[in-house]
């Protein structure tokens, strides 16, 4: 990518060109909660939506399902995960998760990380509905999303974040309280089975390093640094992320298709 084209990049790919391999919302520590909710077998079918980097793709095949593919809307993405897990039985397509063209009832486990905060309500829905097509009877589909709080938070007060946020990281971004989240999946035929939070802090350096190792933190922070572009769109959703901390949250939810 070139720098002409970090002021309108994604944060997302914004934070994956300083070398950020972490880019969920919860941190590694909420990803491995997911995960571990999930609980992939070696006797599953999994699909992730948006696998991005491949980082939880990594964590997903190391234990062993009969079958994992991702679907991201990315053309760039696809063809460099394809590259990236040649060596696995890793499958990456290129589709839209409210479309993914996957047989109905074809996985066993699905799940898909910051993706859902960055589409309007309606197309919140859409993917929630065609994650339940795509798993069998009694399948489990796990999210890692940005929220909103508390659950009774001002309806003003939350217009006001998610216009900012979606300003700050260039991406329509509509989290949703954890109260709502909950509706959403349950309207759409899920059960919901556990629920667990973290504190948002994407870009604070405790969770920087505990997510990408210290040595990781230095590479990251000299990309910052030396690169004034990016360095002012960073700071730019840091500031962001500070301001609205004590409404902003991480969370990860478990469900099952009923």
């Amino acid at each position: 990518m070139n720098t002409e084209n970090i002021e309108k990049m994604s944060g997302h790919w914004l934070l994956a060109k300083t070398g950020k391999k972490v880019l969920r919302p919860g941190g590694l520590e909420l990803t491995k909660k997911m995960l571990n909710m999930l609980d992939i077998k070696s006797s599953d079918h999994v699909v992730e939506f948006a696998p991005g980097l491949g980082f939880t793709a990594e964590l997903s095949l190391k234990k062993n399902p009969v079958s994992y593919i991702g679907v991201d809307a990315d053309q760039e993405a696809v063809s460099r995960l394809n590259r990236n897990f040649r060596h696995t039985s890793a499958i990456f397509r290129l589709g839209n998760a409210a479309q993914s063209s996957l047989p109905e009832a074809s996985a066993d486990k699905l799940y898909g990380e910051a993706m859902l905060s960055m589409h309007a309500d309606h197309r919140k829905s859409e993917i929630i509905r065609e994650a339940g097509r795509i798993l069998t009877s009694e399948g489990y589909y796990a999210i890692h999303e940005l929220a909103l709080k508390p659950d009774q938070l001002d309806d003003q007060i939350k217009l006001h974040i998610q216009k900012e946020l979606a300003q700050v990281i260039r991406v329509n971004a509509r989290p949703l309280t954890v109260a709502e989240w909950t509706r959403l999946l349950e309207q759409e035929g899920f059960r919901v089975i556990k629920i667990e939070t973290a504190p948002m802090h994407l870009l604070e350096p405790g969770r920087i390093i505990s997510d990408e190792s210290f040595f990781g933190f230095l590479k990251i922070a000299a990309h910052i640094i030396t690169q004034p572009k990016i360095r002012k769109r960073v700071m730019q959703m840091r500031k962001i992320f500070r301001k609205y901390e004590n409404y902003l949250c991480a969370v990860t939810i478990l469900a099952q298709k009923i």
